[in-house]
């Protein structure tokens, strides 16, 4: 469970709360096609401050889009994945959508639409398809205010514990990608950053009155702290529970999460792509200096023209003429840059996650390993 941030406090709920059931869909999904991203629709409602999720679907599958869309069965991995990341606002999978929701009302069971999950590897989710499929939930007036994306990440669960995050855009960022408008200007008088993009919520797995009671009625463990073992194969089967598991040595592994090596790379992988788009805003600014320099020096001979014909008392020739002749170049956007960064952001906290689990083992047998 994650806790929710600062700007988290002006959103319509404060919490996620998922069905157990849900958890195993959207897990069985998101495993089944990896490494091709796996998109679902989400319903539920929101309950006192608590986003309730009930119930899930997954959108069709990625073969049937690339048949429906004419693509070529060959092609490749990130094809497929394309796809599928633009699942949640494709124009098929909304009438699938709202007819699934029909079906779902026909049983009496909870139809509101309340967002989208999709599966993610190693934090790897952050990106325009990402931000504009939850823009297109939270863009709607009536339902967009109670709306989550789930991400799963399918890599990090592999390890043994679930990785299920919900997000949401801040009401600031929505503002400014309704205007289109990302550039320096627009960024310093909006003050908006990096980690004001996405605002992350806690999550917490709710269990069903049944499954609850039926996990009180499985066999505790023994209390006595010292267990006599059994004399014969007899014993075994008179008493199956009163043998403790056998303890799991994994925790005390030494050696660097596999998963280390992977995320540096999509950490340096995203700095070289930030330093590309830092090269094309300075590419940018060249440009725009050399065009303000030819426009200055425009203007001063045109007041000294100007200067001249008013001596001779001749009419002044209109300065505004450069407006004309001289074309300013556009500033490009700085959202990829923007979320490039969170991005990064998301690499640093995992390497910092994985790294002080091993640095507090390392630490810790210090003292056996080196002669006093």
């Amino acid at each position: 469970m994650v806790t929710a941030t600062d700007a988290s406090k002006d959103l319509p709920f404060q919490a996620v709360q998922v069905e157990a059931l849900v958890v195993m869909k959207i897990t069985k999904h998101c495993s089944s096609a990896f490494p091709t991203t796996a998109t679902g629709a989400i319903v539920g409602m929101e309950n006192n401050g608590t986003l309730e999720i009930t119930n899930t679907f997954a959108f069709p599958s990625v073969a049937d889009a690339a048949v429906d869309s004419g693509a070529n069965d060959r092609g490749h991995q990130n094809d497929a994945s394309a796809i599928a990341s633009a699942a949640p606002r494709a124009k098929s999978n909304i009438t699938y959508q709202a007819e699934m929701i029909r079906h779902l009302k026909e049983v009496n069971v909870d139809a509101n639409s309340v967002g989208f999950y999709t599966s993610a590897t190693m934090g790897n989710f952050i990106n325009m398809s990402f931000i504009e499929n939850l823009y297109h939930y939270q863009r709607d007036a009536q339902t967009g205010a109670a709306t989550v994306a789930l991400v799963y990440d399918v890599s990090r669960s592999s390890q043994g514990a679930l990785n299920l995050r919900a997000f949401r855009l801040s009401n600031t960022f929505v503002a400014a990608y309704k205007e289109g408008k990302f550039t320096t200007e627009t960024l310093q008088k909006s003050k908006l950053s990096f980690k004001d993009i996405l605002v992350e919520l806690p999550v917490s797995v709710h269990n069903s009155h049944l499954l609850t009671t039926f996990m009180h009625q499985l066999p505790s463990p023994p209390a006595e702290a010292e267990v006599e073992l059994p004399a014969s194969l007899s014993d075994i089967h008179r008493a199956p529970m009163a043998i403790p598991a056998y303890p799991s040595l994994d925790a005390l592994d030494l050696s660097i999460d596999p998963f280390l090596e992977k995320t540096c790379d999509l950490l340096l992988d995203s700095v070289e792509s930030h330093y590309t788009d830092l090269n094309n805003h300075q590419y940018y600014q060249r440009q725009l200096t050399r065009e303000q320099q030819k426009i200055t020096a425009w203007q001063t001979k045109r007041k000294a023209e100007n200067a001249a014909r008013a001596a001779a008392k001749q009419a002044p020739l209109p300065e505004d003429e450069w407006q004309r002749l001289f074309k300013l170049p556009q500033e490009p956007s700085r959202l990829e840059g923007m979320l490039n960064a969170r991005q990064v952001d998301q690499y640093s906290r995992q390497v910092d996650g994985f790294t002080s689990s091993v640095s507090a083992k390392m630490f810790a047998v210090r003292g056996n390993l080196l002669p006093e």
